[in-house]
């Protein structure tokens, strides 16, 4: 391991856990109305109109809520997988409304396992903290990063990373494997993001 690197997981993990708990004490109507916002500035992404499967997330404690943005892609006709930890990391299988989910690890609601895996071209992430370079720090077990480096070699993957604006802080410390998103989406629209 790199000698900053222990430095690094207790920076993400103090930073993580202060912007967990901002989420937290948002007020569940503003969490409400928030994943509304979001889900139609990510309807209006051009590029995300294109995809034809969209890898999505059930909502777990106070994640922005991706459902009414599930609604959206399925009435526009876009499938949609649901990822599954598997320890091999994330596997998604397509989802169809009103399908039965299964319990999961980590109190997650997953597809069947008897459903056929299937690789998206665009992914809607969840993250526990972001900054304006669109890098993100998720639950602390790289689940979405090595998702996306695998899924990036089947050609390029569109990232969409959603969350509350009270996530955001000054400066995620990167390392090398950290993919940064290509968009990233608030109750108070898309942020700007700064490329280094």
């Amino acid at each position: 391991m790199a000698p900053h690197s222990h430095s690094t997981a207790s920076l993400k993990a103090s930073l993580r856990q202060a912007a967990l708990g901002r989420r937290d004490a948002l007020d569940p109507e503003a969490r409400r109305a928030g994943a509304l916002a979001i889900a139609e500035a990510v309807m209006d992404i051009a590029a995300l109109a294109e995809a034809p499967v969209v890898g999505a997330f059930w909502p777990i404690r106070s994640e922005v809520d991706p459902r009414p943005l599930i609604e959206g892609l399925f009435a526009r006709g876009q499938r949609v997988a649901l990822p599954k930890v598997t320890p091999d990391g994330l596997v998604f299988r397509e989802w169809r409304a009103g399908e039965a989910l299964v319990r999961g690890g980590f109190g997650l609601s997953e597809p069947d396992d008897t459903l056929p895996p299937l690789d998206p071209t665009a992914l809607i992430v969840p993250l526990a903290a972001y900054d304006t370079r669109g890098h993100r720090i998720g639950y602390g077990r790289g689940y979405y990063d090595q998702a996306i480096a695998r899924l990036s070699q089947n050609g390029p993957v569109l990232t969409i990373g959603v969350a509350f604006s009270v996530q955001a802080v000054a400066e995620v410390p990167a390392e090398a494997h950290d993919q940064p998103l290509d968009h990233l989406i608030t109750e108070a629209g898309p942020v700007p993001l700064t490329r280094a």
